[in-house]
């Protein structure tokens, strides 16, 4: 039997790509095996976003082929896109972008049989359709993640994402229905919805959908407990929005809300679609209904021309909104964006200072709102066990060990929280006469 295996860089959408071919593969024969051990095909799953995902995406490949010289080479995603040509010269057999994923084996085969490399690298248009790869078996426990969007018509100043995902497109609402009820019949309880530009879901379908029919369709499945949504902008928080989540009883009050940063005239000149006054907003929307609502972000800090003020600015709105946990990125000049040619660019070392201040930061406010849980009921859905003791995630996506009583995967518990720690609660099983309320 031919084995594969893959390893993925970047986002939730690239990890479901690469589930996705694998489980291709899988239908063709192919045994998945751990990257560290010696496979007949390796497969690589590249990220552009900033500088570090090529650094990473190139080395990962340059080991690939020193070590497994006689292996084949699967080189797809966001870097593939744009460097096509420049991954074939550097060893890869088959290099694809961000489109034909579906074709990957059949491609694959094309390349043995030849003899050839092959870059199928194809232009990303308006009207093209959503490519629908489906996962039956998914590497978490009882959480499945969903792709039901790809693409973004934003273009942010300093994101190369647009040119190598291409403009929006929608994955069909019963093409989600039918995978939801897969989800469920194999035994998963949670949805993550992900996509590129989540918020945009359905604008280009004809009739026009959003996101919201997509929570409502998943509410209809019997056997799924949660839904969890992927990142998405503070636009889309109205009081609409919020109240109709708040009618969504299988909604995680979880959400990561993209901010980038704190100050308005670094988000003008990200050319983002809002302020921190629609930020702050649209948190003030989803607590009003949901009160013990988490809230995630990612920082982009060092951006051409932040100034000491404009940082400061930043480091204060964190505070403000007291974040559950923030992502920190130090800027990286992205090639054909408008940022990479705007003055007052700051050196490497300027950049790191400002993200290692921000990480620290992220890790007292996280600190802060774990402690805030401390005495709390919720409920758990437990996952696995990890060093005898079960372990899940709260509605709010605070990981919980739990240190007494008997679980079941997949079966929700009401827990006390008791204690927090860096990355993992602790809590304890209530029966049903214990409960607050």
């Amino acid at each position: 039997m031919k084995t594969i295996a893959a390893h993925t860089l970047g986002c939730k959408v690239n990890q479901y790509d690469t589930q996705a071919m694998l489980e291709l593969f899988r239908r063709d024969g192919f045994e998945i095996i751990p990257m560290d051990q010696e496979a007949d095909v390796y497969l690589v799953n590249t990220c552009t976003v900033t500088g570090t995902g090529d650094k990473k995406s190139l080395q990962l490949m340059r080991r690939i082929r020193r070590e497994h010289s006689s292996a084949g080479l699967i080189v797809c995603g966001c870097m593939a896109q744009q460097r096509g040509e420049d991954l074939l010269a550097l060893g890869a057999d088959l290099v694809l972008g961000t489109q034909r994923r579906n074709e990957v084996v059949a491609l694959y085969h094309q390349v043995i049989e030849s003899g050839k490399p092959l870059c199928a690298v194809g232009p990303l248009q308006s009207g093209q359709p959503f490519e629908c790869l489906s996962i039956t078996e998914q590497l978490e426990h009882t959480r499945a993640v969903l792709k039901i969007q790809e693409g973004c018509d934003n273009h942010c100043s300093y994101c190369i994402i647009p040119s190598v995902r291409g403009p929006i497109r929608s994955r069909p609402l019963d093409d989600i229905r039918k995978e939801v009820l897969r989800l469920s019949e194999a035994g998963y309880r949670e949805i993550v919805l992900t996509g590129i530009h989540l918020c945009s879901y359905g604008r280009d379908l004809n009739p026009v959908l959003s996101l919201l029919d997509v929570i409502n369709a998943i509410q209809e499945t019997e056997g799924i407990l949660r839904v969890r949504l992927g990142s998405l902008e503070p636009v889309v928080a109205t009081p609409e929005f919020a109240s109709a989540l708040k009618k969504a009883d299988k909604i995680c009050p979880q959400f990561h809300l993209a901010l980038q940063s704190g100050s308005d005239t670094v988000l003008a000149r990200m050319r983002r679609r809002y302020n921190t006054s629609m930020y702050l907003r649209g948190v003030e929307n989803l607590r009003r209904e949901l009160p013990q609502a988490a809230f995630t972000t990612d920082i982009l800090t060092g951006f051409p021309g932040e100034t000491e003020e404009e940082f400061a600015e930043t480091k204060a709105f964190i505070e403000r909104i007291g974040f559950a946990r923030i992502h920190v990125f130090p800027y990286s000049p992205r090639p054909m964006t408008p940022a990479a040619e705007m003055p007052g660019q700051l050196s490497s070392a300027e950049k790191e200072r400002r993200a290692r201040e921000l990480i620290a930061l992220g890790e007292q406010v996280a600190n802060r709102y774990l402690s805030s849980w401390i005495g709390q009921e919720t409920d758990l859905l437990p996952e696995e066990i990890v060093n005898g003791c079960w372990e899940g995630y709260t509605p709010e996506y605070i990981r919980v060990r739990l240190e007494n009583g008997n679980c079941l995967s997949g079966v929700p518990v009401r827990v006390r929280l008791v204690s927090a720690g860096s990355s993992v609660m602790r809590g304890e099983l209530i029966h049903e006469s214990e409960r607050k309320g």
